[in-house]
């Protein structure tokens, strides 16, 4: 029998002193600042810069916190940062660096066809991510310009009610969305 999660979108949960939530967009007062796409003003994060030099990244696309599902199911708070060559998953609480991925590497996206803040991001020779925003459409504009600029491909963005997605090396799981009264069931179940 499959294990199940079941995800409510109806009542979105937010940090009220956070200037950026996973959920809840807000815009900064010193928005027109910022660089486009960045909604946690990266220069101001020295630990972020350093890693982006590090790595030889120039441009920041796409900047925020959003959820991140491990693949036991639970809900971690991280900065998705999306620069001219890749993509970054950091801990803000730890100045961490979890994870960096080429887009390259980036084989499609994959979103519902409902109003939701899921999309994941399918990497074929890793395992994929599975990521919560209020800002999914400005993610995923980001990432098809991104792959466009770096390679001139036009990443795939795939639109179903129902995908699955590798949560780890040899976990698959799909996810499904269902639009109820008042908003939209997600669940999610191991294969």
């Amino acid at each position: 029998m499959p294990m199940q999660s079941q995800i409510d979108d109806r009542t979105p949960k937010f940090d009220d002193d956070d200037e950026s939530s996973p959920v809840q967009p807000h815009e900064p007062d010193d928005q027109k600042k910022l660089a486009k796409g960045d909604h946690i003003n990266v220069p101001s994060y020295h630990f972020l810069n350093k890693i982006m030099q590090k790595q030889g990244d120039q441009e920041v696309l796409f900047a925020d916190k959003v959820l991140k599902f491990t693949s036991s199911g639970k809900m971690k708070c991280r900065i998705l940062l999306i620069t001219d060559f890749a993509i970054y998953i950091v801990d803000p609480e730890i100045d961490s660096l979890k994870r960096r991925i080429a887009l390259a590497a980036v084989d499609k996206i994959c979103l519902s066809k409902l109003n939701d803040n899921f999309l994941a991001v399918i990497i074929p020779t890793e395992y994929d991510l599975l990521l919560a925003s209020a800002r999914k459409t400005e993610i995923v504009t980001a990432f098809v310009e991104a792959t466009r600029k770096a390679s001139d491909y036009e990443l795939e963005v795939v639109s179903s009610n129902r995908f699955e997605y590798n949560a780890a090396s040899d976990l698959v799981k799909e996810i499904e969305f269902e639009e109820v009264e008042g908003g939209v069931k997600t669940r999610i179940l191991r294969k």
